[in-house]
């Protein structure tokens, strides 16, 4: 069953009620752990008939609409097809998340062709997300100072909430100087070179969170992403300055907006509420969020298998064309009221109502 009121929605919220059990003394549900497992074997395989139109018709729907913003002279329909892009293109960037999980031999040549047509031209390679996201998965670091994609925001000042989805609008700049000047500079600085993938090469939210140095394979393919993405963004550059800025500032807004609908799908993929112990894999996953139907829009703004997020924690690989009847055969095995139902969440607004409330709560 679905949860109905965003104030009674909490499986766990450790600081609302004096003697409420904290989040990290919840002990884990081996009943649920196993019947995931067991319920969905047959469901586990990354099917490259789905991933392969989905990730190309999203990138190609994304550029279209891109270009179609910068050559329309008339600004609803740059409004429209930007508004289009930024969807599209959100989309595709998110099979970012994917590329962490799947095994690396389940689909030959995803990971290369995501980059080549995605990553590098939106700045944003697979190396900033391998090998950083595992770390959000492992069960002794998640929701702790450890974990790069983590910050007790439910217990954090109201301010920070805003502050944090609107920094996101900066992004797309930032990447663009990182990849154009910082890169190439840290080629003959090696401290800056160190500087910058220590604390500029990770799609992390934990200020604290500091990149170990890449090694063998990872560092071969980190070279060649680094390279291919300073290349671009140069030559993006010295094309503006040759023939104008006005395509390059709309890409920026677009990607500023796509930016911004991360952060505040990452705002509500979690309850925020660990105060930083080690939590039990049913803890964690009642401190994630699932938004399964009859929600709406909910693909749109957490495409990718991403409304699904409490589940993804129980089921890291399962692929995300999987999720939804992973989702309906533990519904329909364990019911309302049970541990798996208190992660499912009526929408968007609840969520980042709740959320609100927290931090007011807090202080």
């Amino acid at each position: 069953m679905i949860a109905q009121d965003a104030t009674t929605l909490s499986p766990a919220a450790p600081r609302e009620v004096a003697g409420h059990v904290r989040s990290s003394e919840i002990p884990d549900d081996k009943e649920m752990l196993r019947a995931a497992v067991e319920l969905t074997r047959d469901i586990s395989t990354a099917r490259p008939e789905i991933y392969w139109p989905d990730m190309l018709a999203s990138t190609v729907v994304g550029y279209a609409a891109l270009a179609g913003a910068i050559l329309a002279s008339n600004p609803w329909v740059t409004v429209a097809c930007g508004l289009l892009s930024a969807l599209a293109l959100y989309r595709a960037l998110l099979f970012i998340h994917e590329l962490t999980h799947i095994h690396r031999d389940a689909l030959p040549g995803f990971r290369f062709v995501w980059n080549l047509i995605v990553g590098i031209p939106m700045l944003i390679p697979s190396l900033m997300y391998e090998g950083v996201h595992t770390i959000h998965h492992t069960r002794t670091r998640y929701g702790t100072v450890e974990d790069p994609e983590y910050l007790p925001l439910a217990l954090m000042k109201p301010w920070s909430l805003p502050v944090f989805a609107l920094t996101a609008i900066l992004l797309p700049v930032a990447l663009l100087i990182r990849s154009a000047v910082l890169v190439p500079l840290g080629v003959v600085i090696p401290p800056l070179r160190k500087l910058v993938w220590e604390r500029a090469s990770a799609l992390a939210i934990n200020p604290q969170f500091g990149r170990r140095p890449p090694e063998g394979k990872f560092a071969q393919m980190v070279f060649w992403q680094e390279l291919g993405c300073s290349v671009w963004a140069i030559a993006v550059l010295a094309a503006s300055y040759a023939y104008g800025w006005r395509p390059l500032i709309i890409a920026l807004v677009i990607m500023s907006l796509t930016a911004f609908l991360n952060q505040v799908r990452t705002l509500v993929a979690h309850l925020w509420e660990n105060d930083g112990d080690p939590m039990t894999v049913t803890a964690q996953y009642l401190d994630s969020v699932n938004v399964p139907p009859p929600a709406r829009f909910s693909e749109l703004w957490a495409p990718v298998g991403l409304r699904y997020h409490a589940l993804h924690h129980l089921l890291p690989s399962m692929p995300y064309h999987s999720l939804a009847e992973a989702h309906r055969r533990l519904a329909a095995q364990f019911g309302s009221g049970s541990t798996y139902s208190k992660a499912n969440y009526p929408g968007l607004m609840p969520l980042l109502e709740r959320l609100a409330k927290s931090t007011m709560q807090a202080h």
